[in-house]
């Protein structure tokens, strides 16, 4: 009996040690999982508490922003949703949307056109200079925009653009942007060469290759460069501050310039309004094209 007996007490002890590391493994994952979660938590809320401050103090009358810097406003109104919708200085909010819609859309549709047209040609023509020529291209972006804001306004002034939008869209049709430029030109670069010579077999020119070929296939770059540029030319504010002078051309970030002026009171409530309402569409944008901002950045390193 003794010659049996101890066999299965061994077993019986060799059987409860598996079934207790797995219970301490499911314990660690889940302390692991309550700290990341309770970690995420508190960062979630420290950056979204900047945008409900915001949003609630959209309620708050101008007079208790310097009593009250709290969150929750003491006496909510909605006067300031009021007198943002009736406009300003003659001129009512939807024109600084429209005004601002309208530079946006152009902006993307400039950018678009001409960086995906001069990433073709670094990537796929072959002319004298061409490594020179990028490389001065990626040099740009080194080169900070208040550097060229005087001759660049003195050749617009003296093209009588001023107090126009031409200064704020034409150089987008000009390739200016060099960031996308690369972009796109590390895009096309991961496209096997094989499908342009097949199209130059059947008698396809270098425009037919771009816009069959591989326009489609940069989709992702596209989506990526237009939710950008969307972005920075509506939150821009001192390109219009420089060239546009008129109060019914202001865009949105220049509008809001309207609501505090130095020489008067400023309205505090009205400018958390329009800036809230600024806000929207931004918001909007990102949230519908999101998935194909991180799909375009995950697939730039990507081979064809």
């Amino acid at each position: 009996m003794t010659t049996f007996e101890a066999p299965r007490v061994e077993v019986v002890e060799n059987a409860l040690e598996p079934t207790t590391q797995p219970r301490r493994r499911v314990k660690r994952k889940t302390v692991n999982t309550i700290i990341w979660f309770v970690a995420l938590l508190a960062l979630t809320a420290i950056v979204l508490y900047p945008l409900l401050w915001l949003f609630l103090s959209t309620f708050k009358p101008s007079s208790e922003f310097a009593s009250n810097p709290g969150l929750i406003p003491e006496n909510p109104t909605v006067d300031n949703y009021v007198k943002v919708v009736e406009g300003i200085a003659g001129t009512p909010l939807w024109r600084f949307f429209a005004n601002s819609f309208f530079i946006a859309i152009m902006a993307v549709i400039g950018t678009l056109l001409s960086s995906a047209l001069a990433a073709y040609a670094f990537a796929r023509i072959r002319f004298r200079g061409v490594g020179i020529l990028f490389a001065a291209m990626i040099g740009t972006l080194l080169l900070p925009f208040h550097v060229i804001i005087i001759p660049q306004y003195i050749m617009f002034n003296k093209l009588e653009l001023v107090d126009t939008y031409w200064p704020l869209i034409l150089p987008k049709f000009l390739a200016t942007e060099a960031f996308f430029v690369f972009l796109i030109v590390q895009f096309i670069r991961n496209i096997p060469r094989d499908m342009d010579e097949a199209a130059r077999i059947d008698g396809a020119g270098h425009l037919r290759i771009f816009f069959s070929i591989i326009l489609p296939l940069i989709k992702p770059a596209l989506i990526t460069s237009a939710i950008f540029t969307f972005i920075w030319t509506w939150n821009d504010f001192l390109g219009p501050l420089l060239y546009v002078n008129s109060p019914e051309k202001y865009p949105l970030p220049i509008a809001l310039r309207l609501y505090n002026d130095a020489t008067s009171t400023s309205d505090y409530g009205a400018t958390a309004a329009v800036s809230f309402l600024a806000l929207v569409p931004i918001l909007i944008f990102f949230i519908v094209f999101q998935r194909f901002l991180v799909a375009g950045v995950a697939t730039q390193g990507l081979k064809g």
